[in-house]
């Protein structure tokens, strides 16, 4: 199956209104279905079961890998789209959490430059945190 068929099937099958369920028989570890959802649920409010806790992060996992999968499919379309940089994701990230150094892009930028330096891999929380610790450390 192509990949755009793939996508396809699967936002379908999570847009459908079909409500019928089906038994699995899955080996999850019993510290985290047993002990850390049950916790999430009973004391946390997080769902009203396992099940439906289970199946919410199902569901999310699967949107966002479905977003993925558009997008890096879309890059290998169209080889000379600017992806993203880092510190575009940062600011990106700010102003969709309204977080407070939303209104500072350079600082964002800094920070970005700054950070992957020492963490080649980070995201851009981590962005977003070097540059809030940046703004305490000089205040």
């Amino acid at each position: 199956m192509e990949i755009p068929s793939a996508i396809d099937r699967i936002i379908e099958l999570l847009d459908s209104s079909k409500l019928e369920t089906v038994n699995t028989s899955m080996r999850i570890p019993n510290a985290l279905i047993g002990e850390a959802a049950t916790l999430a649920v009973d004391e946390l409010g997080a769902a009203a079961s396992t099940t439906a806790l289970t199946t919410a992060a199902l569901r999310a996992t699967l949107e966002a890998l479905v977003m993925q999968a558009a997008l890096e499919h879309h890059y290998e379309q169209h080889p000379a789209t600017r992806r993203p940089s880092l510190a575009d994701l940062a600011i990106a990230a700010a102003e969709l959490d309204g977080h407070p150094l939303a209104g500072e892009p350079e600082r964002l930028r800094r920070a970005a430059a700054e950070i992957v330096q020492r963490h080649p891999h980070a995201d851009d929380d981590d962005v977003l945190l070097w540059a809030e610790a940046q703004s305490f450390a000089s205040a």
